[in-house]
């Protein structure tokens, strides 16, 4: 099983379709927020490969932050669970729950 940093979020949001990951993250200098829901990732600011073997948050990313957000997402406005959570405190929260 791959145990890179998108697959782990993936993997929850599979065990959890009630929510939504925001993730935010810093991958060669540039931000980008990533949406993941029901193990699917997709950039909300670039483009995202067609190819779900195609990693979008990558290796060498940096987590600046992550927010859980209850399903369905609206943008227009969000129903936060919990903002501004550190990758230390998701992997914590990842393995409470699980």
């Amino acid at each position: 099983m791959d145990n890179s940093i998108g697959k782990r979020l993936e993997q929850y949001t599979i065990k959890r379709p009630q929510e939504v990951l925001l993730v935010t993250v810093e991958i060669a200098g540039e931000q980008d927020q990533i949406a993941i829901f029901k193990g699917f990732s997709s950039s909300l600011m670039r483009p995202t490969a067609f190819d779900p073997d195609i990693p979008v948050i990558r290796d060498d990313a940096k987590i600046l932050k992550i927010d859980r957000v209850a399903s369905p997402y609206n943008p227009e406005s969000p129903r936060y669970i919990q903002q501004d959570i550190s990758w230390e405190n998701m992997q914590k929260i990842m393995n409470y729950e699980c």
